[in-house]
């Protein structure tokens, strides 16, 4: 993999959140939001042209409240949330997922390291205080939705998380690339975990950008250590447009005429 090459004018970013805009904690509300992230993100918001969007496995309404003020284009729940640059929300319905919460629950209730987090199409049952139990905590979940085809299980970092079948964080990036201000310009998608290698393999295709953050295999072509390393790369972007004198970006069909 190689570093990033510098973002340009013309490009469509989607950013994941856990993990390459902040970094990881022990729990989900325990993670730190710099408050240099918020302006930064706002600066390179109005700089592209809104072509900025979020793009993670939390609820919306959990972003805007760890990144306030802004409100962001943004995909939430992997993608069963989506609300695009107008502010317009769409949203899947849930599944029925009482079953899965009830399994869930209990095994967190005999295992004082697990974690239960309900979303509104999903649950994911965290395991980062007690790594140990990763075997465990899949076979439970797994067990529960072997037999829903609606269902689906993704395995992140120190998570099990099921959720309606079919949707993911490509699905989302595709989505909004067939809108404004999106449309025609070049997808760049930065990511740390399994469950963005749906994105990575859509935007590379199309002559975009795939950015793994930290390590592990991945489909990108691209690289970036830490989410300190993604904050410094976006600064650099921020500065680079700021010093230069904006001129209206060049799309893809721009570029094929």
């Amino acid at each position: 993999m190689h570093q990033p090459p510098r973002l340009t004018p013309d490009a469509a970013l989607f950013l994941d959140f856990d993990g390459t805009l902040v970094a990881l904690a022990e729990t989900p509300e325990a993670i730190e939001v710099p408050p240099a992230l918020i302006g930064l993100l706002g600066d390179l918001h109005d700089l592209l042209g809104g072509a900025l969007a979020v793009v993670s496995g939390r609820q919306i309404d959990v972003i805007d409240r760890f990144l306030a003020p802004l409100r962001l284009p943004a995909a939430g729940e992997h993608g069963v949330q989506r609300r695009d640059a107008r502010g317009n929300m769409q949203e899947q319905r849930p599944p029925d997922l009482e079953a899965v919460l009830d399994v869930a629950n209990k095994l967190a209730g005999a295992h004082p390291g697990l974690l239960v987090e309900r979303k509104h199409a999903a649950v994911a049952l965290h395991y980062r205080m007690a790594p140990d139990l990763e075997a465990v905590c899949r076979e439970a979940m797994w067990a529960i939705i072997a037999h829903q085809p609606q269902l689906e299980m993704l395995h992140g970092k120190f998570v099990f998380e099921v959720k309606p079948a079919g949707i993911n964080k490509g699905v989302a990036i595709d989505a909004f690339m067939h809108e404004p201000p999106f449309a025609g310009r070049v997808p760049v998608f930065a990511g740390d975990d399994t469950t963005d290698e749906s994105g990575f393999a859509v935007v590379q295709p199309h002559g975009g950008i795939a950015i793994k953050v930290g390590g592990g295999p991945s489909l990108a072509t691209h690289r970036l250590e830490s989410t300190r390393a993604v904050f410094e790369w976006l600064v650099d972007a921020r500065n680079l447009f700021a010093a230069t004198p904006q001129q209206p970006a060049a799309t893809n069909a721009d570029r094929n005429t």
